[in-house]
């Protein structure tokens, strides 16, 4: 059933959202629905998994940018930061002057203005996180709203308002949100998360990124404390405290309460039970509080929950749930997932863009699996990547890899053997997936871990490797 949260007097709107099958812009999609809108959208392709999404929701999706898809005029046209001047569809709204909002804008407008919201920022982990606390709150029973870049396994959306069925949130329930710092629009150059005006912040970590709209780390850490700026003083600020960045950040001046977290320092701790991260012990300024038992693993996403857990305690809810809760999360697709298991082959498909992140979860699988061989394909395929920004880093990330397989488009703008000489003979670059799958089959052997690594499609390379690793030339 969908439920209004519109005034009695307030008609439903048509609603028109260029960019919509991307992960944000498909759950704006899909609270602008619940709320009682009539939503269509645009894309340049139509493409699953929002796709299927949407078209349960029962909102119509149009391929292309074209000024016919704003005919008749809509009463809002909400734009995707990856449309531009030039569109086609950007070019039409302008000339004909259509009411057009940013996704964040409209959001901050018309749903979180009325609600407490708990963001999730940083470098590393935003999705994972933001689901993590948003499975914690509902575990607790707050039945939070929440809109994350992902499709969190244990909800099945990718966004709702919350609240009981039938029935609409209360004006000061739960809404946890992913809180990006990459820009808004093409009209909005701030960063997405200003619009969000969180009372809970969790900064999980901050490293140089998104090389195409930021210069310098300076430049990310100044959009940070803009976030700091407008959390309240009767907030919460929730910061990694083994992160020399975000001290930094916090530095310059913060005027809420701060709690910190981390498995070498902070208020919030853990030691780890199980070398793979997949158990630890959870304490609060020396306090044990309990024990926590997941099917996740590495250091990383130990820091992740320990975020989660110390941002809903700042909401109200005790460790105890928060930790009992971690044993019946069920993450994002493609954060480390295993996708299928061949003839004695594990093959999982992982959201990688920034070494940090590569290394960390080849860390954790390390830990996981022990000696047994650890194969890599990898795609440099986000903004930075392509440009070259990480690629010195590259290399070092890729240390717990056994062999790695480098997918090098002639579009790449920049030469790949650097890398894969810095690899000392665990190296070799394939000019196209097919390549590359060709060149992971002539490698693999039983027992092995073969890990795919990219921030967009890939192809579809996990899946095709593991279905031609049932024929018999495998």
């Amino acid at each position: 059933m969908i439920h209004s949260n519109l005034d009695d007097g307030l008609a439903c709107m048509r609603v028109h959202i260029l960019g919509i099958c991307g992960t944000f812009m498909g759950g704006i999609a899909a609270i602008a629905r619940e709320l009682g809108h009539a939503v269509e959208g645009s894309d340049a392709n139509v493409y699953p998994p929002m796709s299927t999404q949407l078209e349960r929701l029962g909102i119509t999706l149009r391929a292309g940018y074209r000024a016919e898809h704003l005919q008749p005029a809509p009463d809002c046209v909400i734009v995707g930061n990856a449309l531009s001047r030039g569109n086609a569809a950007v070019e039409y709204l302008l000339d004909a002057r259509l009411h057009a909002l940013s996704g964040p804008q409209w959001l901050g407008d018309n749903v979180l203005a009325q609600r407490r919201v708990l963001a999730v920022a940083g470098t590393h982990g935003k999705t994972t996180t933001t689901s993590l606390l948003a499975w914690i709150l509902e575990a607790a029973g707050r039945a939070p709203g929440f809109l994350v870049g992902g499709v969190p396994a244990n909800f099945g959306v990718s966004a709702r308002l919350g609240g009981a069925p039938g029935a609409p949130p209360a004006p000061d329930a739960d809404f946890v949100i992913e809180a990006d710092e990459y820009d808004t629009a093409f009209f909005d150059k701030r960063s997405k998360f200003l619009h969000y005006h969180p009372s809970i912040a969790i900064l999980n970590n901050l490293e140089y990124d998104h090389a195409d709209i930021f210069p310098d780390l300076a430049a990310i850490q100044r959009q940070f404390h803009h976030l700091v700026r407008i959390v309240p003083g009767n907030g919460r600020l929730i910061v990694n405290a083994e992160d020399a960045a975000l001290a930094q950040v916090l530095a310059q001046g913060c005027w809420s309460p701060v709690e910190s977290f981390g498995i070498d320092a902070g208020d919030w701790r853990a030691h780890l039970t199980a070398a793979d991260g997949s158990a630890f012990q959870v304490s609060h300024r020396g306090r044990e509080l309990g024990h926590a038992q997941w099917s996740l693993g590495g250091r990383h996403n130990v820091m992740n929950a320990l975020a989660a857990i110390a941002a809903a305690h700042a909401a109200g809810i005790e460790p105890a749930t928060a930790i009992a809760a971690l044993a019946g999360f069920r993450n994002v697709a493609r954060r480390m997932e295993l996708i299928a298991q061949v003839r004695g082959i594990h093959v999982y498909d992982d959201f990688a863009h920034h070494p940090t992140a590569i290394a960390t979860t080849l860390a954790g699988l390390r830990a996981r699996v022990g000696d047994a061989r650890i194969l890599v394909a990898m795609e440099p395929r986000s903004n930075s990547m392509r440009m070259g920004a990480h690629a010195a880093a590259l290399a070092p990330s890729l240390a717990d890899a056994d062999a790695v397989v480098l997918l090098q488009r002639p579009e790449l703008a920049w030469d790949a053997g650097a890398v894969i000489a810095a690899l000392a003979g665990r190296g070799c670059s394939a000019p196209s997936v097919d390549a590359l799958i060709a060149a992971l089959r002539a490698r693999v052997r039983a027992g092995d871990h073969v890990v795919f690594m990219s921030n967009g499609g890939f192809d579809g390379a996990p899946r095709r490797f593991a279905a031609a690793l049932g024929d018999t030339g495998a």
